[in-house]
């Protein structure tokens, strides 16, 4: 059996000092899930702990694809959330044995549907059941309280990103750019004390990122991606794509704005008839242009733009960025950050928030009314 803890208490608990947190993340990738440790007090990062990935298999990933776009009672979902639980379990309980021990764990579940301006956002997993199974205290349903207040409810790793800028010292105005299946960009000032201050941070989803590519080469050639972007190097773009696809409306409108992975559908269509190189470039061109666009909402242009996810390792797609940025494009690894863990991480920088009754969303990260903690916090009982 199990029960909402309340969060005055679960502060009381962690007492004032810095706490180690667990953080897990499925993205839209659908790759695996990742977890990680971090030491905070929910302002400040302390230490970066251990790391694990647990890759989902084929047969997995096809039952999550097919959950895509699907709110909860749909038929499909059941499936696809027991395979997230399941594998989420297994990442989590091999980080435990190791040192150190969290006292705390992050969950954000597996994103199939975001429609903040209608039906809500849908992130399969019950945190609940989750914090039972491994025995730990679970923050989860991140993404909720902010929507129901009028926010996006994404990206949700800026503040986190904001520590990020502090832990590395950096004295500018910098972007994470995180490359995943969706494009994201937070703009940091690092001079500001708080993450949720005036000026402090600007974040919003760019556009597509890795989801088409993945996409293309999962029908036309039955694999994951293209690894490295060595197909993509090979082919020519198509401006009038480009062009074409700079014309939707969704870059017309201002941030803070996000996007369900599948909310640019004709775009497979407009690159059905180029040949498989000549198609990933057009995509890669795509996801580089999103993201040149949205760099024009940045309130002063920043000093860098530090890359993280999957997306930095694709070689066609950081030329592209740095074809058409004019500052400095960076993989974030070379700060001394995990690029392949920071979502991970961030999970488990915000479940210390929500415990601490921080806030963990604000009007220039999401378009929320005013700052909100949101967030579940579940504790495992006795039957």
């Amino acid at each position: 059996m199990l029960k909402t803890i309340d969060k005055g208490a679960l502060r009381a608990c962690l007492g004032h000092g810095p706490a180690w947190a667990m953080g897990c993340m499925s993205g839209t990738s659908l790759d695996g899930v990742d977890a990680a440790l971090v030491e905070t007090d929910g302002d400040v990062i302390t230490r970066f702990g251990p790391t694990t990935f647990h890759p989902y298999s084929d047969a997995e990933r096809n039952i999550l694809r097919r959950a895509l776009g699907k709110w909860q009672y749909a038929p499909e979902v059941p499936a696809a959330a027991d395979i997230v639980e399941t594998v989420h379990r297994a990442a989590i309980t091999e980080l435990m044995q190791n040192d150190p021990a969290p006292v705390l764990l992050g969950f954000h579940g597996q994103t199939f549907a975001h429609d903040p301006q209608g039906q809500g956002t849908h992130q399969a997993g019950d945190g609940q059941a989750l914090a039972q199974s491994v025995g730990l205290p679970v923050v989860w349903d991140f993404r909720s309280a902010d929507v129901k207040l009028g926010g996006e409810g994404a990206p949700l790793a800026p503040f986190f990103h904001h520590a990020c800028a502090r832990f590395i010292k950096a004295d500018a105005p910098l972007v994470f750019l995180n490359l995943g299946g969706v494009g994201n960009v937070t703009w940091v000032d690092p001079s500001r004390r708080a993450p949720d201050a005036a000026g402090a941070c600007l974040a919003f989803d760019t556009g597509p990122a890795n989801a088409p590519m993945d996409d293309l080469m999962q029908k036309r050639r039955g694999k994951s991606h293209d690894e490295g972007g060595r197909l993509a190097l090979s082919g020519a773009t198509k401006t009038e794509v480009v062009d074409l696809f700079l014309g939707h409306r969704y870059f017309h409108r201002m941030p803070p704005k996000s996007l369900d992975r599948n909310d640019f559908p004709d775009l497979s269509a407009m690159v059905e008839d180029l040949s498989d190189a000549d198609a990933l470039r057009t995509l890669t061109a795509c996801a580089a242009a999103a993201v040149a666009r949205g760099m024009e909402h940045c309130p002063t242009p920043p000093a860098r733009v530090l890359v993280t996810g999957g997306g930095r390792r694709n070689a066609a797609l950081m030329a592209e960025l740095r074809a058409r940025l004019p500052m400095p494009v960076e993989d974030i690894d070379t700060t001394g950050l995990d690029g392949d863990m920071l979502e991970a991480q961030a999970f488990a920088y915000l479940a210390v928030r929500v415990a601490r009754g921080l806030t963990t969303s604000a009007p220039t990260t999401t378009g929320v009314a005013a700052a909100v903690g949101g967030g579940i916090v579940s504790i495992p009982t006795e039957d």
